[in-house]
C-alpha cells in the first residue's frame, strides 16, 4: 500500500515474563512451537500487502535481529523492506524513554520514506488483523489518529487505556490504565480499551512528537501524553477491532495479551482447544517465520510402552521415544525419552527430557536438559524452593538450565 508506514516497537524488555526474558527481549520470545511472539504483527502487515517496516529494537535484540535476518528478509526488492533499527541514541545518550520517545528518536529517518501515514503498532500480542482495512478507516474519517480499541471485561480494564467514543466512533475521552475504569455506555460489565496499535496522519504524528519532545512534564508515551493531547481537537476516531474480517477466520476475533507467564501458557492451552479460538492453519492467511532445517517429527514406540500424543502440537525435528504427551507443545528439536507423562507444558525447543520424567504445567526454554525421573509441576511447594513458579503454579525452568543432575 504506497504511502504507508509500518513502525514495530520491539523494545520491550518484558521484565514480567522473566525468566523467559532473561537473555532475549519479549518480542523475540517463541510461541505455539514454531514462532515469536513478533512474528504476528509483522505477519498482520505483510498479508496485508504493507511491506515497508522499521523494527524498532532495544533491550537484549541479538536473539530478535538473527530472527529478523533468517526469516523475514526481503531487501532487494524495491522500496519494500523489514529493516531492524537498533537504538542508536540519535538526540542525546539515553535510551528511549516511552513509546513516543522511540518514535521521535527516529524521526528524521522515518522522513526520508515521505509517508503519508505511520502505522505504529507493539509486537508482543497474539492476534490477526487486516491492517488495510484500519487503515480504510482512518481514512474515510480523515482522522489525524485513529486506535484500534476492543472489549475486555472492567476487571482487566485497568491494565489499559480505557477509551470514551461518541456514535460517530470519535474519541471523546481517554485515561491510561485508570483505578475505576468506565464501562461501555449499556455495557456495565465492559470498557473499551486501547489495544496499543495506531495509524496516524504523517504530519500531524511528526509535529506531535517534536512538540512532546521538549515538555519536561512529558513522560513521552502515546497512552499517557500523545493521545490525551490529541483527542480533545476531536479528530481522533476510534477503530472497532471486533469488526475486523479475516477470510477463513471465525466472526469473533482473539486478542491476548501474553505479557505475564500464566497469560503465555493460556495462550498456548488456547491453541490446543478442540475448536481452537486461534488458528494456525488458515491458508488465506499464512503465519510465516523463520524455520530451520529440520526432519519431521519421530514418534518411537519402546520396550516400556507405547507413544500417546493426545491434542498437543509438536515442531520439526523432534523425537518422543514412549512417551505420553498429552495437551502440551513442543517446540523445534524436543527430545523426549521413554516412559515420560507430560502434560499441559510448553518447550521451547532443544529440550532433553529423561526417561521416566513426570512434567504437569511446566514451562521449559531452550537448551534445557531434565534428568531422567525428575518431577516437575506435581510438588509446587518444593518446586519453589529451586525454580520460578507463577501466580497460578506454572513453573518455569530457565534457559539452559540442567534439572536433576
Amino acid at each position: 500500500m504506497a504511502g504507508v508506514l509500518g513502525m514495530i516497537l520491539a523494545g520491550g524488555e518484558g521484565s514480567r515474563l522473566r525468566p523467559l526474558t532473561g537473555s532475549r527481549s519479549k518480542p523475540s520470545v517463541p510461541f505455539g512451537g514454531s514462532y515469536r511472539l513478533i512474528d504476528f504483527a509483522l505477519n498482520n502487515f505483510v498479508n496485508a500487502g504493507l511491506m515497508r517496516i522499521y523494527v524498532l529494537t532495544q533491550f537484549k535484540s541479538q536473539s530478535l535481529f538473527y530472527h529478523l535476518k533468517q526469516g523475514w528478509n526481503i531487501n532487494g526488492i524495491t522500496d519494500q523492506f523489514i529493516d531492524p533499527i537498533p537504538a542508536q541514541m540519535r538526540t542525546g545518550k539515553r535510551w528511549y524513554e516511552g513509546t513516543a520517545d522511540a518514535i521521535y528518536q527516529n524521526v528524521r529517518f522515518m522522513e526520508l520514506s515521505e509517508p503519508e501515514h505511520v502505522c505504529i503498532f507493539g509486537s508482543d500480542h497474539i492476534y490477526k488483523m487486516d491492517i488495510k482495512q484500519f487503515i480504510d478507516f482512518h481514512k474515510k474519517q480523515k482522522a489525524s489518529l485513529t486506535v484500534s480499541a476492543l472489549r475486555v471485561p472492567i476487571a482487566e480494564a485497568t491494565q489499559f487505556g480505557v477509551i470514551e467514543v461518541d456514535k460517530d466512533g470519535r474519541m471523546i475521552g481517554f485515561e491510561e490504565k485508570p483505578s475505576e475504569p468506565k464501562s461501555i455506555p449499556g455495557d456495565p460489565e465492559h470498557a473499551l480499551v486501547s489495544m496499543g496499535n495506531y495509524v496516524f496522519e504523517a504530519k500531524t504524528l511528526f509535529a506531535e512528537l517534536i512538540e512532546d519532545a521538549d515538555k519536561e512534564d512529558s513522560t513521552h508515551d502515546f497512552g499517557k501524553d500523545i493521545i490525551p493531547n490529541m483527542y480533545p481537537r476531536g479528530d481522533v476516531f476510534v477503530y472497532d477491532f471486533s469488526t475486523n474480517t479475516i477470510t477463513g477466520e471465525k466472526e469473533e476475533v482473539y486478542w491476548r495479551d501474553v505479557g505475564t507467564i500464566d497469560s503465555y501458557w493460556q495462550a498456548h492451552m488456547d491453541l490446543l482447544e478442540k475448536d481452537a479460538p486461534f488458528s494456525l492453519y488458515n491458508r488465506k492467511w499464512p503465519l510465516h517465520t523463520y524455520h530451520p532445517p529440520l526432519p519431521p517429527a519421530t514418534f518411537s514406540d519402546s520396550d516400556n510402552g507405547r507413544v500417546q500424543i493426545i491434542d498437543s502440537l509438536v515442531c520439526n525435528g523432534s523425537y518422543v521415544r514412549g512417551s505420553r504427551i498429552e495437551k502440551s507443545v513442543l517446540g523445534f528439536r524436543s527430545n523426549v525419552a521413554s516412559s515420560c507423562d507430560i502434560s499441559e507444558s510448553i518447550f521451547l525447543g532443544d529440550v532433553k527430557v529423561g526417561e521416566g520424567c513426570v512434567l504437569r504445567r511446566v514451562i521449559i526454554d531452550k537448551g534445557a536438559d531434565i534428568a531422567p525421573g525428575v518431577q516437575l509441576g506435581v510438588n509446587l511447594q518444593e518446586d519453589k524452593k529451586r525454580y520460578h513458579v507463577s501466580d497460578d503454579g506454572i513453573v518455569v525452568i530457565p534457559k539452559g538450565a540442567k534439572i536433576g543432575y
